[in-house]
């Protein structure tokens, strides 16, 4: 496998042209590409600590690279909100509370306007193959002040982030939950028919996209305490939500009496979530089903919103397989995935 880079650019891309990745194959993505950023500047670096760091390549579909530069020097304004997770941790949930939070608690616009159309997905025309629309743009034009979310690892992220110092939410999830969720979501989004064991065999060899996932988690732990950043889990999310609801607001500055924020909690709760139009996806995942050949079967895009669920789901043998790779790759940090 060649790796390639073209002059001037910040990446380089190597196919990923395993037997796994092959396998992984669908209507949405075919062929995949591991894109891991060149040396950088200490000027560029999103690091104050001056310790150093190795940024693993990510694995992506073939088509990202045609928007990797663009995303890299993407323009940042100080105003912006980037809502940042791995796939399936929650992240529409934390891009409605976070929307809601900044935007005084309007829930006429929150439930009239898709989340979609409200918090732009940056990348996603780089990830599927039938989009019809340049989200790079889209995100680029969106009236300001901007919430814009991605899935991209820290190293692939627009390089104005670590100047420009926008806020910025980062929410992790424990693998395991991750995994099921993930799995779902690629079969009934991305069109995958394969079997859901290669897809965990592939989760645990880092070959999904936006892989490698602890990495991704672990290079925003590192950035914790910087000020223009809240780490977030989904586990605390859901075990107290309106708990977690005030440190949101003072990392916005805004301060919601607690009748407010006690009808905020009722609003993003799951089951009221996963009814409103606006927060389930319910169109994006209708033509998201029926580009990618899965017309006519159900699925839901909030499904469950379990944490632990995974018992439910993987093999006691697949469970150990996860803790392992979970131990392995957490060896040299003090982050712990909560269960």
């Amino acid at each position: 496998m060649s790796e390639t880079t073209a002059r001037g650019e910040s990446f380089s891309y190597q196919p990923l042209d395993t037997e796994q990745a092959n396998a992984l194959g669908c209507p949405a993505a075919q062929t995949f590409v591991k894109v891991k950023l060149k040396q950088i500047a200490a000027s560029e670096s999103p690091f104050a600590d001056g310790r150093p760091w190795e940024p693993k390549p990510c694995v992506l579909p073939e088509k990202y690279q045609q928007f990797a530069e663009r995303v890299r020097n993407f323009p940042v304004y100080d105003d912006d909100v980037w809502i940042i997770t791995f796939p399936k941790c929650g992240t529409t949930w934390t891009q409605e509370m976070v929307w809601l939070i900044d935007h005084d608690l309007d829930f006429e616009s929150a439930t009239r306007e898709s989340i979609n159309t409200r918090s732009v997905y940056l990348e996603i025309s780089g990830i599927g193959k039938n989009i019809p629309i340049d989200s790079v743009a889209s995100a680029a034009n969106k009236i300001r002040p901007r919430h814009i979310k991605s899935h991209l690892p820290l190293a692939l992220l627009p390089k104005q982030l670590w100047t420009v110092k926008p806020k910025i939410i980062y929410v992790s999830r424990n693998p395991k939950d991750v995994a099921v969720s993930y799995w779902h979501h690629y079969q009934m989004i991305m069109g995958y028919r394969g079997p859901k064991e290669n897809f965990y065999e592939a989760l645990l060899d880092d070959q999904v996209i936006y892989c490698p996932q602890v990495q991704h988690v672990l290079d925003f732990w590192r950035l914790r305490d910087e000020d223009n950043v809240l780490f977030l889990t989904y586990e605390q999310m859901k075990r107290n939500l309106r708990k977690v609801l005030p440190t949101v607001c003072e990392f916005f500055g805004k301060r919601y009496s607690e009748q407010q924020l006690d009808i905020l909690t009722h609003h993003l709760s799951f089951d009221e979530m996963k009814k409103n139009p606006a927060t389930n996806n319910s169109d994006m995942t209708k033509r998201a089903m029926e580009m990618n050949g899965r017309k006519g079967d159900t699925f839901e895009f909030m499904r469950k919103g379990l944490v632990g669920d995974y018992k439910n789901e993987l093999s006691p043998e697949l469970i150990v397989r996860f803790d392992q790779y979970i131990e392995k790759e957490l060896k040299e940090s003090d982050f712990r995935f909560e269960q």
